[in-house]
């Protein structure tokens, strides 16, 4: 008789006491294997369940008795199928069975939920990472922009001061145009025995150093003079300072080539004798005057000596003129020689 058949001939107590008697093998291992220390020993197990499906007076059976039997096949009451060896075995490999499957699905199941666990918490983790890099970044960049801003309002207002100094500074060291009391181009420090008349020697004091200013891009800049070859720079004033850096033009007077007097003096016996033969001029000769690098050219009409004292050779004319002052004679200096040209082409 077939296994298929005994287990036909069953009744449904009979089958469910079966079932019961695997459910307390299965139990038993369970609690054997966590008393021996989940030793890994099968057999131990296996005859356990063994002895206890022997006391409960049941039979062993394969893997198909755990099946339900078919609709409309009942087994006949008071049936029994006598335990043969074969159905030993198969129990034993139904508890085998048994035991394996449920507890790798719950591990299983446990581990599935463990890294469904931190793949959550990692995403989690992550998301929250960027947003606060995000907020970081936006923070900085608002940091910078602040920081740009302050700069430029620092800057500007570091330059609008270095605006006013300079201007508060040039208000300051601009020479005043004083009416002279002598002509310039002496060879002797102010108020110095022999540089003027004594009757006006009380009216010249030594003054203190002022900066020389820079000529501007009208101003007299150079001066060219080919028939006693002089060739030196002007600079802006004609007091004792100024005139150790060469040529100086009278402040307030004509820039070259507009009407008016342009008085330039220097001296001749001192600190690089520029006009020294200023005297050997004749009638005609040119005089070029540079403003820039825009010249300027000048001819000869007049030459004198006088005192001092005879400042209205610095006053305005109606012309475009050229005055050149220097001491005289040379090395004595107690007088002036004066030479004025005219604007050619006026």
């Amino acid at each position: 008789m077939s296994d298929d058949s005994s287990l036909d001939n069953l009744s449904i107590e009979e089958l469910e006491e079966i079932l019961q008697a695997k459910r307390r093998a299965r139990a038993l291992k369970r609690f054997r294997r966590v008393a021996d220390g989940d030793t890994g020993e099968p057999s131990a197990s296996l005859e356990s369940c063994e002895r206890t499906s022997k006391r409960s007076g049941e039979i062993g059976v394969s893997d198909a008795s755990e099946r339900k039997p078919q609709a409309g096949r009942m087994p006949a009451s008071g049936t029994r199928v006598m335990p043969s060896e074969n159905a030993t075995v198969r129990e034993e490999t139904s508890f085998k069975a048994v035991k394996i499957v449920p507890e790798s699905s719950a591990v299983g199941g446990v581990v599935s939920f463990v890294s469904r666990a931190n793949k959550g918490f990692w995403r989690k983790g992550v998301s929250r990472l960027r947003d606060r890099m995000l907020l970081l970044l936006e923070l900085a960049a608002l940091a910078g922009l602040i920081f740009v801003v302050v700069s430029s309002l620092s800057e500007l207002h570091v330059l609008n001061r270095e605006v006013a100094e300079a201007l508060e500074t040039e208000q300051r060291t601009t020479p005043v145009v004083t009416p002279a009391t002598v002509l310039p181009g002496g060879s002797l420090p102010p108020a110095s025995e022999g540089t003027v008349p004594g009757q006006l020697r009380h009216l010249v004091q030594p003054g203190a150093s002022i900066p020389i200013p820079t000529p501007g891009p009208q101003q007299a800049s150079r001066i060219v003079i080919p028939a006693i070859n002089v060739d030196a720079p002007v600079v802006q004033g004609d007091g004792w300072e100024e005139l150790k850096m060469g040529a100086g033009q009278r402040l307030g007077t004509a820039n070259p080539g507009e009407r008016g007097n342009v008085v330039i003096s220097g001296h001749n016996d001192v600190y690089g004798e520029i006009f020294r033969y200023l005297e050997d001029l004749n009638i005609g000769d040119e005089a070029t005057i540079y403003a820039s690098d825009t010249p300027h050219k000048y001819l000869v009409v007049a030459k004198m000596v006088v005192e001092p004292t005879e400042v209205s050779l610095l006053g305005p004319t109606p012309n475009a003129t050229l005055t050149l002052i220097t001491c005289h004679p040379y090395m004595i200096d107690s007088q002036r020689l004066v030479v004025i040209a005219e604007l050619a082409n006026q």
